[in-house]
């Protein structure tokens, strides 16, 4: 992900919301739990392969606590460099961003089918309020040369709530609809893109 100003939007996360990795360890357990929680209708999944993790401020400050205590990261520099790096994960005003895992269960499948799907970044949508595909934007360092990376950043520009999710790819395509939980978490999350 290239870097950005990404700190100035407001439902980015600040400096001044991330506690050292010691306090954060005294109360990992209590802040795990509410993540969880937060995560549990965020989690898409469409067909056998594909799984949708859509993040928000809470999930993207959690990513960082968590880096920070498995590196034991203490030094500021090294902790606004986490910040701004997770930061962009989230996109722009008016933008949804996830995480697709392209989940392959036998190893011996993985790689010759992350070759033949190739292009599957370009074929997921969100389907709004008004019928409209959205297709995903991609970062192109994603797809090597000859193979997919099993874990593919996407964002999603969007003007209205989505209520869908699907995809286009030949033997992947499909589409789900979202449970009424799913799209009042994703609705809450676009709308806390806008916030001024």
């Amino acid at each position: 992900m290239s870097k950005s100003t990404s700190t100035n939007h407001p439902h980015h996360v600040k400096r001044s919301e991330i506690i050292d990795y010691q306090t954060y360890e005294d109360h990992r357990a209590e802040i795990r739990q509410k993540v969880f929680e937060t995560k549990r209708h965020r989690r898409i999944h469409l067909g056998e392969n594909l799984t949708f993790l859509f993040e928000n401020h809470e999930t993207i400050k959690y990513q960082i606590l968590e880096i920070m205590r498995a590196e034991k990261i203490a030094r500021e520099s090294s902790i606004q460099e986490e910040i701004e790096t997770y930061n962009n994960f989230l996109g722009s005003p008016g933008e949804l961003a996830c995480v697709l895992l392209i989940e392959i269960e036998a190893e011996s499948d993985r790689k010759p089918l992350l070759e033949s799907w190739m292009g599957l970044e370009r074929c997921i949508y969100m389907l709004d309020e008004s019928g409209n595909k959205i297709f995903a934007e991609h970062d192109p360092a994603q797809v090597g040369d000859r193979r997919l990376s099993a874990v593919q950043y996407l964002k999603f520009s969007l003007k209205k709530s989505p209520l869908a999710i699907g995809c286009t790819f030949g033997e992947l395509s499909g589409e789900i609809k979202l449970s009424e939980e799913q799209k009042s978490a994703l609705a809450e999350d676009l709308a806390a893109t806008l916030i001024y």
